[in-house]
C-alpha cells in the first residue's frame, strides 16, 4: 500500500482522536444535523464546534451542506458508527466478535 494511502487514514484516525470529533460522530449517526442543533449537545460554544466540524469535514469523515444562512453536516463515513459501536464493546470488556454489528458502508449511500 503506497505511504500516500497510509498517510491519509493515519490522519483521519488522528482527526477522530478526540473526545468532542467522536461525540459529533455519534451525534450524526441519527442523520444530517445543523450545525446550531449539533452545538446544543455539547458544552462547547458553537464556534468551537464549528472548528471541529470543518476539521472533520476537510479530511473527508463529514460532507456538508448549505440551506440559506444554514450549514448542515452528515456523516460521508457511516462505517464509523460501526467501528465506534465496535470499539466501545472492548472498553466495556466484550467480544465484538459474538455482537451482531455490521458495516453499513455497502448499503447506505
Amino acid at each position: 500500500m503506497s505511504d500516500q494511502i497510509q498517510n491519509k487514514k493515519a490522519a483521519i484516525l488522528k482527526g477522530l482522536a478526540h473526545p468532542v470529533r467522536l461525540g459529533i460522530v455519534e451525534v450524526l449517526a441519527g442523520g444530517e444535523m445543523c450545525v446550531c442543533d449539533i452545538a446544543e449537545k455539547f458544552t462547547l460554544d458553537r464556534t468551537s464546534i464549528s472548528k471541529h466540524l470543518t476539521l472533520m469535514k476537510n479530511l473527508d469523515i463529514l460532507d456538508d451542506r448549505r440551506d440559506g444562512l444554514h450549514i448542515y453536516y452528515s456523516l460521508r463515513m457511516k462505517c464509523l458508527t460501526t467501528l465506534l459501536k465496535c470499539v466501545e464493546l472492548v472498553v466495556q470488556g466484550e467480544d465484538p466478535q459474538t455482537s451482531l454489528l455490521s458495516c453499513s458502508c455497502q448499503t447506505e449511500k
